[in-house]
């Protein structure tokens, strides 16, 4: 696979590795990146100390947590960021055969900590939830597979991915967690989508999509309620929906300013599937768009560094792990204004989580790693003429 991604003159011959980086990051998603982990720490502060009270801690007890998290995901983006597509690749898919096993033996030593689900494993200190990981390295591997098809007598890459993926939703909707395992179901299709795939065969695949939720709808209890209560007229106010929507209403355009928020007081989950409900209760629809931009600026900058790229791996895994972090923003931002169905998932660098916040700064490392200008051999990039 060739290393190279779109955009600059080449790197100087024996240029230290600090000054590289720097000059070919895409320096707005990485402050967008920033952006949104400053904002979650405020959130932070607003949305857990009343979960801290009620299990007798300290007040600022999961703000500290979310603050070494943080900063950890942070050093592991920057150092992420600076290594090679190559390096990368061997890595993510590394990554993703352990995920995959540590996925397959939840069912033996994970637990649900009383949510009915079991997705973590409990390790005292922390809890570590598989899924989180597995997303951003499963773009990685699906990106592999498929890249392979391209070349001359490679392997059905993108029929072998098609089948990874099926069975990882599966294995995810059997936690049950359907948010993740539709998410992975998007993801690949997205990417194979960018890879070239006929529509027709797309469609087939939302219809099978359809069809498996139509099926999960008819055979679950959990699933059935939380379908019924989005497609409901009227919402229970004392639901977390209700909860959330309530928020929302009182936040106005500008808030009610930090502290001043209830919400926080009455969700159980204010500081991590419904943080948004807390930003808009307290700092108004201004902070949201705000969010919501800092989101799009990372997605369509990658997107538009990686529509250039040459290098089938390159591009395709960017474009998973943008997609991914798109659409799992977008899902839970849909989910607390009623938008989507009801479903836990986190919002990407801002929603307290140890593995939400790991995850995330690897998956971003990678996708800052993979949009770097690098040469692409065109006529201005061998002049060392900068777009």
């Amino acid at each position: 696979m060739t290393e190279m991604v779109h955009g600059a003159a080449p790197a100087k011959p024996g240029e230290p590795i600090l000054p590289e980086w720097w000059r070919t990051v895409d320096r707005w998603s990485l402050a967008a990146i920033v952006g949104l982990f400053l904002i979650g720490s405020l959130l932070g502060l607003a949305a857990s100390p009343p979960l801290a009270v009620r299990n007798g801690l300290d007040p600022f007890h999961y703000v500290w947590r979310q603050a070494a998290f943080g900063v950890f995901s942070l050093l592991l983006l920057l150092v992420v960021s600076m290594m090679s597509p190559l390096r990368l690749r061997r890595a993510g898919v590394l990554a993703f055969g352990v995920s995959v096993v540590a996925l397959a033996l939840l069912p033996v030593f994970g637990t649900d900590f009383g949510k009915g689900a079991v997705r973590w494993y409990s390790l005292r200190v922390i809890s570590v939830q598989p899924a989180e990981f597995l997303k951003p390295s499963f773009a990685i591997f699906a990106a592999w597979l498929m890249a392979a098809s391209y070349d001359i007598k490679g392997p059905p890459g993108k029929s072998m991915s098609f089948v990874v993926a099926v069975a990882l939703a599966a294995v995810l909707a059997l936690q049950p967690d359907f948010g993740q395992a539709g998410l992975i179901i998007a993801t690949w299709g997205l990417m194979y989508f960018a890879a070239g795939a006929p529509v027709l065969l797309l469609a087939t695949v939302g219809a099978g999509v359809l069809g498996a939720g139509w099926f999960a709808y008819e055979n679950s209890e959990h699933v059935a309620r939380r379908i019924d209560g989005f497609l409901s007229a009227e919402v229970d106010p004392l639901t977390q929906i209700g909860y959330a929507t309530n928020a929302i209403q009182e936040g106005g355009f500008l808030g009610v300013g930090m502290g001043n928020g209830s919400v926080k007081w009455t969700l159980p989950d204010a500081h991590t599937d419904f943080i948004i409900a807390v930003a808009a209760e307290e700092f108004g629809l201004i902070l949201c768009v705000a969010i919501m931009l800092l989101y799009a600026t990372i997605v369509v900058r990658s997107m538009l560094r990686l529509v250039r790229e040459r290098d089938p791996f390159i591009r395709l895994a960017g474009t998973g792990l943008a997609v991914l972090l798109g659409m799992q923003a977008m899902i839970n931002i849909g989910v607390a204004v009623r938008l989507l169905p009801a479903k836990g998932m986190t919002l990407p660098l801002i929603s307290y989580g140890g593995s939400s916040l790991i995850a995330a700064g690897l998956g971003l490392g990678v996708l800052l790693a993979m949009t770097r200008k690098r040469p692409q051999h065109e006529l201005d990039d061998i002049l060392g003429v900068a777009r």
